[in-house]
């Protein structure tokens, strides 16, 4: 009788050890399936760059990269952070679909681009920025809060002072390994949003299609103290499987910038090459 009791414990105390802790074990899991692949390495090396491509292939269960130490620390989200946004936007109607219109101000900006009205499915392509800064504030504080935490996205600073930059700069983190496992969870229709919001978001997060497979994604740079760092992240699907991207690189010293913008996508696709996925 003693006996049963004392397993009858352990399982309970187990059980509930694991539901509180299920993001640290989930990490820990994480160990088991990694696998180090050199030849990412030597292609950021090429580039002029460092940092770490981050692949998961969703079948095997797999994670594959250059440098895991990387891929687990917290960096800005920057403009990758307008899924999120885009999401939000949606489920509370601040945006009623991809066609809604978001009217210029007039005011200069950044790009030329960003000079015009724009529709919201293209204010993500061209990633303008205040077109989701005006989106930020009209979901407001409150909203914002209660989504992020709802959605489980990274580890996000936002209060009133900052409900329009808080993704751009501050104490904002997300590491490789979250925005992945985000997407993750999206791709498979397990974060807590409409059927007709994943919908309209898996077909703006498209960036290329062809015979061999369709790549879905957004890119971020965000400069921080001087320092510039750039994300691409995303899934690409094949025929067979469907692997899921993140990469976080900043700029050697020598690196020309002017490349920076194009880089982020071109390491990626020769580590996709390199795992003979395209």
């Amino acid at each position: 009788m003693k006996i049963t009791c004392i397993i009858s414990t352990f399982i309970i105390f187990f059980s509930c050890t694991s539901k509180k802790n299920g993001s640290d074990n989930n990490q820990s899991l994480m160990t088991e399936n990694k696998i180090v692949v050199e030849d990412f390495q030597a292609i950021i090396d090429t580039a002029s760059i460092e940092g770490a491509v981050l692949i998961y292939d969703l079948e095997e269960d797999k994670y594959y990269s250059n440098d895991f130490v990387w891929t687990k620390k917290g960096y800005l989200p920057a403009s990758t952070f307008k899924i999120t946004n885009s999401i939000i936007a949606l489920e509370t109607g601040t945006v009623e679909n991809e066609n809604t219109l978001l009217k210029w101000d007039g005011e200069k900006r950044r790009f030329k681009t960003w000079e015009q009205d724009l529709i919201f499915r293209d204010a993500f392509h061209y990633s303008c920025v205040p077109c989701y800064q005006e989106i930020a504030k009209k979901i407001g504080v409150k909203k914002m809060i209660k989504y992020l935490d709802t959605l489980e996205y990274g580890k996000m600073d936002v209060d009133s002072s900052n409900i329009n930059i808080f993704w751009l700069e501050g104490e904002s983190r997300i590491t490789q390994f979250q925005q992945i496992d985000f997407l993750r969870r999206f791709y498979q229709s397990k974060l807590p949003i409409s059927q007709r919001t994943e919908s309209i978001m898996k077909k703006m997060l498209v960036i290329e299609e062809n015979e061999v497979y369709k790549l879905s994604g957004k890119t971020g740079w965000s400069i921080r103290n001087g320092n510039n760092n750039g994300w691409f992240v995303g899934y690409i699907e094949t025929s067979s499987k469907t692997y899921f991207f993140a990469t976080n690189v900043e700029p050697k010293q020598q690196f020309d910038m002017d490349m920076f913008p194009m880089i982020r996508k071109n390491i990626t696709l020769k580590a996709f090459e390199t795992l003979k996925i395209i």
